[in-house]
């Protein structure tokens, strides 16, 4: 017999599956009682927890080298071109269910029944954090060699992903032209 909080080592032959699955958990605890104790499983084995196996690459380290300065400068001007892009594309689909809408750093696509679109500015890591129905959140990094926010798992630009998503829900070819964001800046 062993003490009850003695823990012990289980046979691997031992199913640790929880045999009271249907039964309400307070009647399953109360259960417990008629189970001898040299036979009862610790609670934390008494259910499966699965082991991830796959997963996405690890993530480039990206240490922006950007001043605060030019981080707001460079995502203040790649949010207002998304907002315009997006308010036009929004005035030719002629829907009026989705809107766009843009404040204090966090723009907000909400396409009705597609999900929403959300695209914030993050001044403390330096980055552009896009969440989207489809895809997830994502955080975007500005790539001063090619000029543009990517996502350092994918490689992915943030216009690439929009044009992508918004094409495949809209039913129409979403071009929002977001590459040469430095030469949007307004100095």
């Amino acid at each position: 017999m062993f003490p009850r909080n003695q823990v012990r080592q289980i046979p691997k032959s031992t199913s640790l599956r929880w045999q009271n699955a249907a039964v309400p958990a307070n009647r399953a605890f109360s259960l417990l009682r008629y189970v001898p104790l040299e036979t009862r499983v610790p609670l934390a084995t008494r259910f499966c927890v699965c082991k991830r196996t796959l997963s996405t690459p690890a993530p480039m380290v990206n240490v922006s080298d950007l001043s605060m300065e030019r981080y707001h400068a460079l995502s203040d001007a790649t949010m207002t071109t998304i907002l315009e892009r997006l308010e036009e594309l929004l005035d030719g689909v002629g829907n009026d269910a989705y809107e766009v809408d843009y404040h204090s750093g966090v723009l907000t696509l909400n396409l009705a029944t597609h999900g929403t679109y959300v695209i914030n500015k993050q001044p403390p890591n330096k980055q552009i954090w896009l969440s989207s129905p489809l895809s997830g959140p994502k955080r975007y990094d500005y790539v001063p060699e090619s000029d543009d926010w990517r996502y350092s798992r994918d490689g992915m630009e943030i216009g690439e992903l929009l044009d992508r998503e918004l094409t495949d829900r809209l039913g129409t070819k979403v071009s929002l032209r977001l590459e040469g964001v430095s030469t949007q800046v307004q100095e």
